[in-house]
């Protein structure tokens, strides 16, 4: 195990880089071979919403001082619940706690996203998308990029997460946030059988829905457990699946990536019930 965080911590940046570009290339060719939606033009789709990574990268090489000062602090000062709970050396414990807790956080934090209709607004440009695939995981608007890991931030803060935990964790994020959103449906056995725990591209396709109550479930970012426990765990066939959102199905607005990018600063439609 201590070999497993010697490489994280020295090339765990790189593996995240390395196996999302492998990961985006596998996953953008299922989608060309075993699609649920072809008829759209892929390419400039992916190129819409890949723009938003040069816009994200300002605030995430911020974010990431921040990230690297606050651990350091409270790993000084044994800052945060896990130091409470004596865990010792056990490096696999500390590694499933945190996972569980980080996830749990996520799982928050994309409930406020909804709710709050200052935060919603920045959220909106992630689920305008009307059509989902392994693209529109890139389709975050700065502002939410910003506020997503800000609250990450405070899960480590609080948590006192180490280093190697956080990267690991992204890793697996990596694959998870991939495979959510791609442009394909597993068979209902399987996806009954992952579903169970994980949160599936079936799964995150009903969170994708353009209407309420189905826009308003299947939070989860790995785990679907969460979903299940607080009550907020929804399924939907494809064949009623529209993505988007009824209150902006304006294609002009969606296919323009300033049109996106002013979204949460000019006035907005009320979300339909």
């Amino acid at each position: 195990m201590n070999y497993l965080q010697h490489l994280i911590i020295n090339h765990g940046l790189q593996a995240q880089l390395f196996l999302f570009t492998g990961l985006f290339f596998i996953s953008w060719n299922i989608e060309n071979i075993a699609g649920i939606i072809f008829n759209y033009k892929k390419w400039n789709h992916a190129f819409l919403n890949a723009s938003f990574i040069f816009t994200n990268i300002p605030g995430q090489l911020l974010l990431s001082l921040a990230f690297a000062k606050t651990i350091e602090w409270t790993t000084l000062h044994h800052s945060g619940f896990l130091y409470h709970l004596k865990i010792g050396k056990n490096s696999f414990l500390l590694f499933l706690i945190s996972f569980i807790f980080l996830d749990l956080g996520e799982y928050f934090y994309h409930i406020i996203m909804h709710k709050v209709k200052g935060l919603w607004v920045f959220h909106s440009v992630h689920h305008s998308d009307e059509i989902v695939d392994v693209s529109t995981t890139f389709r975050e608007h700065p502002g939410e990029n910003i506020i997503r890991l800000s609250f990450t931030l405070l899960w480590v803060f609080l948590g006192g997460i180490v280093f190697w935990v956080l990267i690991l964790r992204q890793i697996i994020q990596v694959f998870t946030t991939l495979f959510a959103h791609i442009n394909y449906e597993l068979p209902n056995k399987v996806d009954s059988i992952l579903g169970l725990v994980f949160i599936t591209p079936n799964l995150h396709h009903v969170h994708h829905h353009h209407q309420q109550p189905y826009t308003d479930s299947n939070y989860g970012d790995v785990l679907s457990i969460w979903d299940r426990l607080f009550g907020t765990f929804k399924k939907l066939s494809s064949e009623d699946l529209v993505y988007g959102l009824d209150t902006c199905m304006e294609k002009k607005e969606n296919s323009n990536f300033k049109s996106l990018f002013i979204v949460p600063f000019v006035k907005h439609k009320e979300r339909k019930n």
